[in-house]
């Protein structure tokens, strides 16, 4: 897999330097006009020729085979669209766009291009994620109350709440909790259930934005509560309960760290499969599929993006939380 990059954000700091280690290599970065000096440095960093100031120049780099979407939510569609038209596979940052009807459209070309297109949302990739999903939830019975928060304070709230408004808490650039912190209590939950009947999402809105929220799944005979906040933060847990016992990682969702099942009989058990990067999972299976040209699961596990993006971009909407994209 030869990787162009496109931004230079945190994310990529944190994702790029362990490339190299998993197989890939990173040939191209891109940024715009005013931010070439950190496009350069990350070049320099990994030895990318590339070096461009507008992706449409980098989806053109004949060394680049995948394009690494790593901008503000509101660019995914257009990034991730120019990429798969110029015969790139794609993996992109989560969300996978500004709202369903983007989303739906990308696995669209995708397919008509037959390129491979990954959302790099890390929850399900992960090996306790797995172990939870096909070993230990059929030992808790029948499932009574599902439960997850990720509540994390975030340091642009204070630039928010003095008036600045960054990506992150602006509508006009798909922000809010729903779209990051929401997304990973979304996929842990549907990744384990499915798509619920119906949903709800009570966020709190501050200057058309949701700064936190929670949102209700239901399912047939339960339901599961997911909380998702940047304005105030407390102990993260996933946790599902059943009729012989349950389950709990406490621990952020994307990480979904140790494990620990408890059952009414009393047996207590603890596993822990964490990989040393949180990240490492999810780019070693993408580039398992490159190499074996597994459109089939990489094309399953795109529909189980398209999902949670469904259900995300209803409760979001129906809340009040309204993006330009929503209205194109």
């Amino acid at each position: 897999m030869k990787v162009g990059i496109v931004g230079t954000g945190a994310i990529v700091r944190w994702v790029a330097p362990n490339m190299k280690s998993w197989g890939i290599e990173v040939t191209a970065v891109a940024g715009t006009p005013t931010s070439m000096d950190e496009v350069n440095e990350l070049a320099d960093q990994y030895g990318a020729a590339g070096r461009y100031d507008d992706f449409h120049e980098l989806v053109k780099d004949p060394n680049v085979d995948t394009v690494y979407v790593a901008v503000p939510n509101f660019l995914h569609y257009a990034v991730s669209e120019a990429a798969l038209r110029a015969g790139k596979d794609v993996v992109c940052e989560k969300p996978l766009a500004s709202n369903y009807k983007e989303a739906q459209k990308l696995a669209e070309i995708a397919r008509e291009e037959g390129r491979f297109l990954w959302e790099a949302v890390v929850t399900t990739r992960q090996p306790n994620f797995k172990l939870i999903r096909d070993e230990l939830l059929p030992r808790i019975g029948t499932v009574k109350q599902a439960f997850v928060n990720y509540s994390q304070y975030s340091s642009r709230y204070d630039a928010f709440r003095a008036g600045e408004v960054l990506p992150a808490f602006d509508p006009a650039k798909s922000g809010g909790a729903i779209m990051d912190l929401g997304l990973y209590t979304l996929t842990f939950t549907i990744g384990l259930f499915g798509e619920p009947k119906n949903a709800t999402y009570l966020p709190n809105i501050e200057r058309g934005i949701d700064t936190s929220g929670i949102a209700v799944l239901e399912y047939d005979g339960f339901h599961a509560v997911n909380i998702c906040s940047k304005d105030c933060g407390a102990p993260c847990v996933c946790q599902v309960q059943g009729t012989d016992g349950y389950i709990v990682s406490n621990s952020q969702p994307n990480q979904c760290g140790a494990i620990t099942l408890h059952l009414n009989d009393g047996t207590e058990e603890a596993y822990d499969l964490s990989l040393p990067i949180m990240w490492e999972g999810e780019f070693r299976e993408f580039l398992r599929q490159q190499n074996e040209g597994d459109l089939e699961e990489c094309y399953r596990q795109l529909d189980e993006s398209l999902v949670v993006s469904r259900v995300q971009n209803t409760i979001r909407y129906e809340s009040g939380v309204v993006f330009p994209a929503d209205e194109a």
